[in-house]
């Protein structure tokens, strides 16, 4: 599964990519991401930083949860950031990798976001609400760049 996403901010670039390059920031714009806390490992076993993600989605009813150690394995500062799911248990796991990328616009930046989820577990209900929470999620992102 794919989803890309695209907005308009009124804000400059840097402003912009200061709420996409942490994962600790999602959870005040995007509900689906529940919390995500920054891993303080003591053995270093990443070069870049990692997360403890906990996503949660509900459709009427039904609600899922899910939990990832997502690593930062990309940074080009203030443009690109992507996140790709890295466990440390030995198993083999669904591919997850969040991308962001900023651009300058007209008004302010553009933001893409990408998620790919390589994964069947949730299928079409899970996009289904990816897909709505992340048109709500325009919105309290804009807030928030707006307020500050």
């Amino acid at each position: 599964m794919d989803v890309v996403a695209e907005v308009d901010l009124p804000c400059g670039a840097a402003e912009l990519y200061t709420w996409v390059d942490d994962l600790s920031r999602y959870p005040r714009w995007l509900d689906i991401v529940a919390r995500a806390d920054r891993l303080h490992e003591p053995d270093n076993r990443d070069v870049e930083p990692a997360w403890a993600v906990d996503l949660r989605g509900r459709l009427g009813p039904l609600a899922r949860s899910k939990r990832l150690r997502m690593v930062r394995t990309e940074l080009d500062s203030p443009r690109k950031v992507a996140f790709d799911r890295v466990e440390l248990d030995g198993r083999q796991h669904s591919t997850w990798r969040l991308s962001a990328a900023v651009t300058d616009a007209p008004d302010g930046s553009h933001l893409q976001m990408h998620l790919h989820y390589g994964g069947s577990l949730f299928g079409p209900v899970l996009e289904r609400v990816l897909r709505d929470e992340i048109e709500r999620s325009k919105d309290r992102l804009r807030a928030l760049v707006s307020a500050s």
